[in-house]
């Protein structure tokens, strides 16, 4: 079965940096768009950054130039590097991967209707 292991939360102060990373297996992360999404306590969550199969990254605006989603085939692993963290990007980290979509955008779209394939997700705590 399909498996998204997530790795790389913690605890770090505000303006601090940390790096996720989703290792897949029975799933080739290059030939599904993948994302990541994240959920505080009483939200509902958003999802973060998407990355299309056609290459096409999204972000929501509330990450925009502090966090950048990338792939590394190789390893069939997906990251997101996180700068300049904030309280508010404090929750549980959730990779997914969508098998139907082409781009960013529709991953996204995909991730938020909580659609495709998920990781348990990962803890990022981040104190001011």
């Amino acid at each position: 079965q399909v498996q998204l292991v997530e790795s790389g939360g913690g605890s770090v102060q505000a303006g601090g940096s940390l790096t996720l990373s989703c290792a897949a297996s029975r799933i080739t992360v290059s030939n599904n768009c993948m994302g990541w999404f994240r959920q505080a306590p009483g939200t509902e969550g958003e999802g973060v950054a998407g990355i299309g199969r056609d290459g096409s990254t999204k972000y929501a605006d509330s990450v925009k130039g502090r966090f950048t989603i990338s792939q590394d085939n190789a390893k069939n692993t997906l990251y997101l590097q996180m700068n300049s963290l904030k309280p508010e990007d404090t929750g549980m980290y959730y990779c997914a991967a969508v098998r139907w979509c082409m781009t960013a955008f529709q991953a996204l779209d995909a991730i938020t209707a909580r659609q495709g394939y998920w990781g348990q997700g990962t803890q990022v705590t981040v104190s001011s």
